[in-house]
């Protein structure tokens, strides 16, 4: 661990969808920066949908001297989406952290959708972060301090008009209109938790991140960014009491620019240079998050 990064030792943090991409990253850095990490997904030693499996999550993370226990669950499943926190404290004893990044984008025109694909959106985008919060808050309230961390998408803001070509023909309506929706739980539930000294916040990228799940969505001339910027946002929004930093919907490129705080690599090997909101990025994005 490098002190002049955020510390933490001791803490046990849940990542869901940590088999590749985002989760994978912010798995790694947690671990890196101390934190025993109980990861999460559907492809335990077998890739399913998209490359990367949690097994291999683990595998980098034990590799780097860190700490990391793999636990199947598939969010569409109501059964595990209940059992999960449970099973997460029965194997590593505690928790402190919970960042609800799972998800499986599926895009299409509303006036083609169908019932199944608008049902997953929601299950996997509000109703798993929903379930796994209420489920945690006992378990946090309990230990005095806590912290969940939300994974958006920048998506959630307006489209600009005149619309573009993605806007009018990409199929993201349903999908930025979930993460639209995480914007308010998060902002909400962070009101209810404060005094309870449990902070709620929630990580986006400034543009796009292109992990296996979301790459066939990005349009080639699309500016995406390193996983890390991500990654570190995620750590530095999970070690601070709740009355200095909740309620935010921080960009990725954004705020380690405003709050001025270094980036290491997930695997603690690089610090990487400072982030420069890209010029291309949201106009309605605020780079505090506030």
């Amino acid at each position: 661990m490098d002190a002049k990064f955020p510390s933490l030792a001791g803490k046990v943090a849940l990542v869901t969808g940590s088999s590749r991409g985002i989760g994978r990253a912010i798995a790694q850095r947690m671990a890196t920066a101390g934190a025993t990490v109980v990861v999460t997904g559907r492809s335990l030693d077998t890739a399913k949908s998209e490359p990367g499996t949690l097994r291999e999550t683990v595998a980098l993370i034990e590799a780097n001297g860190g700490r990391a226990l793999a636990l199947a669950a598939d969010l569409e499943s109501a059964r595990d989406r209940e059992e999960l926190i449970p099973r997460a404290i029965a194997a590593a004893g505690h928790l402190d952290i919970l960042v609800n990044n799972a998800g499986y984008a599926e895009y299409a025109p509303i006036a083609e959708m169908s019932d199944a694909t608008f049902d997953r959106t929601l299950d996997h985008y509000l109703r798993a972060p929903f379930v796994l919060a209420r489920a945690a808050i006992p378990q946090l309230k309990a230990r005095g301090a806590g912290w969940i961390v939300n994974v958006g998408s920048v998506t959630a803001l307006p489209p600009v008009t005149p619309y573009g070509w993605f806007d009018a023909n990409g199929g993201s309506t349903l999908y930025a209109a979930v993460k639209a929706a995480l914007n308010r739980f998060t902002q909400g539930l962070a009101a209810e938790l404060l005094a309870s000294n449990i902070a709620v916040n929630l990580i986006a990228p400034s543009t796009a991140i292109a992990t296996p799940g979301a790459v066939r969505y990005i349009p080639s001339d699309y500016p995406t960014e390193d996983v890390a910027y991500l990654a570190e946002c995620a750590l530095q929004l999970s070690h601070l009491p709740a009355a200095e930093r909740t309620g935010l919907l921080a960009h990725s490129m954004h705020f380690p620019a405003a709050a001025k705080f270094r980036v290491q690599s997930p695997d603690g090997s690089r610090e990487l240079p400072p982030a420069v909101p890209p010029a291309s990025s949201h106009p309605a994005i605020v780079a505090s998050g506030e």
